[in-house]
């Protein structure tokens, strides 16, 4: 999941940014409100978390330009406005979820989880397909009852793969959901990620379909989901 960190406070941001990047989430962070708009509005992103009190634009007239001009994806408002009034407006314009400063980042990543969940249509964090077991929270990965260890990027890019098991995804986009808005990618690095998954798990874990990109073990689509 590609995530749109808006936070305007450098302390909270870096904070936000360490837990993401912890929790294995591809993101990208800006801190104002405008350039957040810009960045929604040209980027793929599964999930927009946003800061209310944003220079340049408050969040919520970003939310509202987002979904006035047709934009889904999904968003967790963060604020310091306690009042019913201004939950109730973010939610009307169409927030999927509201939290409120100071909390604990561990209930921030539950919700995060929950969204996520919510976006793949199942129920719980362990998803059973096939020979394998996946925990989104935790990001482990069982394959015929024994754990298998994968590294950071490989969890980042079975779990984007998991998002649309029916889609074939370009290179182009898992890199996005992969390494984010970082720079200086080696251009085989998505080869590389799905040759130790490949190696890992099962060589049909990952089906490449030339020219267009890779897809999900078409036998484990709908499976346990």
């Amino acid at each position: 999941m590609r995530i749109l960190l808006v936070e305007d406070d450098e302390l909270l941001g870096s904070g936000l940014s360490d837990a993401l990047e912890f929790a294995r989430y591809a993101h990208e962070w800006v801190r104002d409100g405008k350039l957040a708009l810009a960045a929604a509005q040209q980027n793929d992103f599964d999930l927009i978390i946003l800061d209310l009190g944003l220079p340049g634009m408050d969040g919520l007239e970003v939310l509202g330009k987002l979904r006035a001009a047709g934009n889904q994806t999904s968003v967790l408002i963060l604020s310091a406005r306690d009042g019913s009034h201004d939950r109730v407006r973010g939610l009307n314009l169409g927030a999927d979820d509201y939290l409120i400063k100071p909390f604990e980042l561990d209930e921030l990543l539950a919700r995060l989880s929950a969204l996520e969940r919510r976006r793949m249509g199942v129920a719980s964090n362990q998803i059973s397909l096939g020979r394998l077991v996946i925990d989104l929270a935790s990001h482990s990965v069982m394959l015929d009852g024994q754990a298998v260890t994968l590294l950071r990027r490989e969890f980042m890019l079975l779990r984007k793969l998991l998002e649309s098991p029916s889609r074939i995804l370009s290179r182009g986009q898992l890199e996005a959901a992969v390494y984010g808005n970082e720079g200086d990618i080696e251009s085989n690095s998505i080869d590389v990620h799905v040759f130790h998954l490949r190696k890992k798990l099962y060589p049909e874990i990952i089906k490449t379909v030339r020219g267009v990109g890779y897809q999900l073990d078409p036998a484990l689509q709908g499976a346990g989901r």
